[in-house]
């Protein structure tokens, strides 16, 4: 499963969007816009399917996928009484925070861009509850409750109650594993309440292909329910078929993080349209260790070896994977992607580069019509890598493993490019290690 982060705005959107079919007779009085800019939130008062912006008290908060914002004062709820925060207040208040660097209690530091605003709800800590379900492994999903919601969660985390369920467990018995785990502390004649809203938002979570979905804190007032905070992250391998459900749902990028480059958006993009997953960080587009890794496990190892036996990460160019078995003609465009970023020039130290073609043992995906695409690539890029010096390592198993190394060891070879391959006999990131020794040898 692949994880990716959903900003608050789009998580309470798909709860707006969904919520009758889910969480009736419970309202979700749904007003929230995301903006970039004091201006932006002045622009959209003045329309009339805003107009609660300028009736209402408002809070106002960055949209950035970090939690903790209370903490590190980035939440507008107050000027000089709980909840007298005007439309002008806040956009005020986000061209402040925009304009300047902010440095978190963590130590990340960035600028701000993205800003949730919604009307303020009045209530009281006995009214603040938390609810937060997650996968566990490929047999249980975890359900997380409490009658403590609030910025001090985690310092009363043992009054959370989590209820293991197993994703294959029947509607009934999902209902009954939840009602009986329901947190004893909560007042009684809200427990009903909650546990109706936790059986159904653990349903939504299931529905929707979420991997993370929290809120904190959840705000029941009669049969209002407030999302006052919420952290959310789907898998996104589930993209192709949520595509109606979901609608434009947006993947942004990590606060402190650089914005994509160009190449990452091209891979990112076709990535939406697959129903393969395909991945593409680049670390440092002087790196010569450039790796093209089936499988998101293995694109860890991978990683994690090359910056032990490379001595750090200095080396390594990129992370990424191309899984979940795409077509040739997704796999001829993610290698591309790759060889025109690592043929662009010659390592400064005259180093040879290394192309680490790797994987575990696939399920599913047929390698020999993976490679087909990784071949058409090398035979576009054949003279480029020449000329830069490229040293191709290839380990792979799976479906058809047999035909796919034989055709790319033929392929390279006839292109002059230097290749060594490996079958699943070999441990699966012993490539790395004869790479490096390569070079010794060499030197």
């Amino acid at each position: 499963m692949a994880q990716r982060a959903i900003r608050e705005y789009d998580g309470k959107r798909l709860f707006a969007n969904n919520w009758d079919r889910y969480f009736a007779p419970l309202k979700y009085p749904f007003e929230s816009v995301l903006v970039k800019s004091g201006k932006e939130l002045l622009e959209l008062a003045k329309k009339p399917e805003f107009k609660w912006l300028n009736e209402k008290p408002l809070v106002a908060k960055p949209d950035m996928l970090f939690g903790k914002r209370g903490k590190n004062g980035l939440v507008l709820f107050k000027v000089n009484k709980p909840g007298d925060v005007s439309v002008e207040d806040a956009a005020k208040w986000i061209d402040e925070k925009r304009s300047q660097e902010t440095t978190l209690l963590s130590g990340q530091k960035g600028y701000l861009t993205h800003f949730i605003v919604e009307p303020f709800a009045p209530h009281t800590e006995d009214e603040e509850y938390y609810i937060a379900a997650t996968t566990l492994d490929e047999n249980y999903d975890v359900l997380y409750m409490s009658a403590h919601g609030g910025m001090e969660v985690e310092e009363n985390w043992d009054k959370v109650v989590e209820v293991k369920i197993p994703i294959d467990a029947t509607d009934e018995e999902i209902e009954k594993l939840i009602k009986e785990n329901i947190p004893s502390d909560i007042l009684k004649d809200k427990k009903d309440t909650y546990a109706n809203f936790a059986i159904n938002f653990y349903k939504f979570f299931k529905d929707l292909n979420f991997a993370y979905l929290e809120i904190n804190p959840v705000v029941i007032v009669d049969d209002n329910v407030y999302l006052l905070d919420l952290v959310a992250r789907v898998d996104d391998t589930a993209g192709f078929l949520m595509r109606n459900v979901w609608g434009d749902l947006e993947f942004p990028t990590p606060f402190g993080m650089e914005e994509k480059s160009p190449e990452e958006e091209a891979i990112a993009e076709a990535d939406a349209k697959s129903g393969a997953s395909l991945k593409l960080t680049v670390l440092n587009p002087k790196g010569r260790i450039w790796t093209l890794v089936a499988g998101g496990g293995a694109s860890v190892v991978y990683a994690d070896t090359i910056a032990d036996l490379a001595g750090g990460v200095e080396d390594l160019a990129n992370y990424g994977e191309y899984s979940g078995g795409p077509t040739t003609d997704e796999t001829r465009f993610y290698t591309e992607t790759v060889l025109d970023l690592m043929t662009r020039e010659k390592d400064p130290k005259g180093r040879d580069k290394l192309l680490i073609i790797g994987g575990a043992i696939a399920n599913f995906t047929d390698v020999a019509k993976t490679f087909t695409g990784i071949i058409q690539a090398l035979q576009k890029y054949a003279n480029k890598l020449k000329d830069v010096g490229v040293r191709i390592y290839v380990r792979r198993g799976g479906p058809n493993y047999e035909k796919g190394l034989k055709d790319i060891k033929e392929a390279a070879e006839k292109l002059g490019l230097p290749i060594e391959v490996y079958g699943p006999e070999t441990h699966i990131t012993d490539i790395v290690r004869i790479a490096l020794e390569e070079d010794k040898v060499k030197a």
